[in-house]
């Protein structure tokens, strides 16, 4: 016998799957292999939720099913960024994602003039990375061997720090310097620890109050950046 779901709690989390991984539902039909209209019956709770929905979800995304079913578990039992991959072209047309000239770990420099238009260098297409999305340098060593000094990055921002999926590498902005690190549940629900590729740097726990901006890696690139 199928086990009964909370159709309404499930519902509530694949729209939020589909706001944190910026997908429309034409898109998200496309990636758990089901039909638009029928994705969107069952947003609109014309059709029941059935488990072989779910797993749908959890083997195409690599979502949680514990946390899809009961709320339970982190969202994401897999890494959401992808090895790196390289983009042989920067273009100069003003279409795909923007590169920017800046390195996104160095300085403290707020995000509004983070993103000026000025600091574009140019546009590479890139498939897979939603709307709203930049390209950055990172330096150091922190994150090797996942980013290497160098390399580049999609991020993309978060609509609310409420949500914060646990492991995953972000781009973490405080008052005093920006990080890129792995962000994991700290036992204190107002604080988060902040988590290095490298061994040989230590852990650091920081409030969640005393962090301005959270983008989350989509991507990491190697770029050739010769115009």
């Amino acid at each position: 016998m199928e086990t009964k779901l909370n159709d309404s709690e499930i519902i509530e989390r694949i729209k939020f799957l589909m706001r944190e991984l910026r997908y429309k539902q034409v898109e998200f039909a496309k990636k758990i292999g089901i039909d638009t209209s029928n994705l969107s019956k069952y947003i609109n709770g014309r059709l029941p939720i059935s488990s072989a929905l779910v797993n749908r979800i959890v083997v195409n995304l690599g979502v949680s099913k514990e946390w899809l079913e009961q709320g339970t578990d982190l969202p994401f039992a897999k890494q959401l960024t992808t090895p790196a991959i390289t983009v042989p072209e920067v273009h100069t047309a003003a279409t795909g994602t923007p590169v920017y000239d800046i390195d996104v770990t160095a300085g403290s420099m707020p995000r509004a003039a983070l993103f000026a238009d000025e600091h574009i260098m140019g546009w590479i297409d890139l498939p897979d990375v939603g709307a709203n999305t930049r390209i950055v340098k990172v330096s150091g060593d922190s994150m090797k061997p996942v980013i290497n000094n160098g390399d580049y990055v999609a991020i993309r921002e978060l609509t609310s720090m409420q949500h914060i999926f646990w492991g995953q590498i972000y781009v973490v902005l405080l008052d005093d310097y920006r990080l890129i690190k792995y962000v994991r549940r700290h036992n204190d629900p107002q604080m988060v620890t902040l988590r290095s590729a490298n061994k040989d740097y230590d852990d650091m726990d920081v409030a969640r109050s005393d962090i301005r901006e959270m983008m989350i890696v989509q991507q990491i690139l190697h770029l050739d950046t010769r115009l």
